[in-house]
């Protein structure tokens, strides 16, 4: 997002506590000269210096093994972070942008998930929070719309890969490439007839730089609506990184859904996006960096 946002010309602050994220994704943008970084928790209170005209706020663990493992700290980067980070753009009369997420829905009885499906969570399991936070975030993101009159976007972003994810960040993606490329048994929950769908991360950020131009306040799905089953998935990406990997069954986690694939007549009608990166292309460019990644430092 920082990419494009300095690509479009625009000055960006970024900030990070780097509790799940890395310095390395960094690396590029030293001494690019529109990019300040501040290391920080946005749980706290933030006073920027000059002018600020949207607010971004995209943070949040977002892997299940992430959040299972912090998650007092992702209640409240929903929560506190949000209204931080809500504050901060009223501070400065900017719009505000919310990253939230297809987990909103849960386990959706729903099929695709449309943005006016109420959902179907349990608020008390080992998911819960992740997807309350997320669900309290936009609440409290629409009550700053209506009460404040800040100029506010939801985005609910369904599955999206690319380089740069972590290798042991646990979601579907990177734990798939990492174990076919190291020839390690792939590890397929369940029968694997659960569906996801995959959205590569070029596609994404595109989807979010035209929300967060646009007049809509509700929140709008983002994603690819290319639906397959994890076992489909688990054999593309043996087949693609011609690994010889073996596929293995766990079974599945607690509240694991079993389908996820979104709606995305909304973004087509309102933002006149879809995504446009073919899974074959998205994936040997992701392929690429985590090879890269595991090839030996001379």
């Amino acid at each position: 997002m920082c990419d494009r946002l300095l690509a479009e010309g625009h000055t960006v602050v970024g900030l990070d506590n780097f509790l799940t994220g890395s310095e390395r994704n960094l690396e590029h943008l030293a001494g690019q000269a529109r990019f300040r970084f501040i290391r920080h928790d946005v749980t706290l209170p933030l006073v920027l210096d000059g002018p600020c005209d949207t607010v971004l706020h995209l943070a949040s663990p977002a892997s299940p093994k992430d959040y299972l493992r912090h998650p007092i700290e992702t209640l409240d980067v929903g929560s506190v972070g949000t209204r931080q980070m809500l504050e901060l753009a009223r501070a400065h009369n900017a719009s505000f942008l919310l990253t939230s997420t297809s987990e909103t829905y849960g386990d959706p009885l729903v099929h695709p998930q449309v943005e006016t499906y109420w959902g179907n969570v349990n608020p008390v399991g080992l998911r819960s929070c992740y997807d309350e936070s997320k669900r309290f975030a936009e609440a409290l993101t629409m009550a700053f719309h209506r009460t404040y009159n800040v100029r506010t976007n939801i985005a609910r972003i369904f599955n999206t890969y690319g380089p740069r994810m972590k290798l042991n960040d646990g979601r579907v993606v990177p734990v798939f490439l990492d174990q076919a490329l190291r020839g390690e048994p792939m590890t397929v929950f369940g029968d694997g007839a659960q569906t996801r769908s995959f959205c590569y991360v070029s596609d994404l950020v595109d989807g979010l730089y035209r929300l967060m131009q646009s007049a809509e306040r509700y929140p709008v799905n983002l994603g690819n609506p290319q639906e397959m089953t994890i076992l489909e998935f688990a054999e593309r990406i043996r087949r693609q990184t011609g690994s010889k990997s073996r596929i293995i069954h766990e079974a599945l986690p607690q509240d694991d859904p079993k389908q996820r694939k979104p709606d995305i007549e909304k973004a087509r009608r309102i933002l006149g996006w879809e995504p446009c990166v073919p899974l074959e292309d998205g994936l040997r460019r992701t392929i690429e960096y985590f090879r890269a990644l595991q090839a030996p430092v001379a």
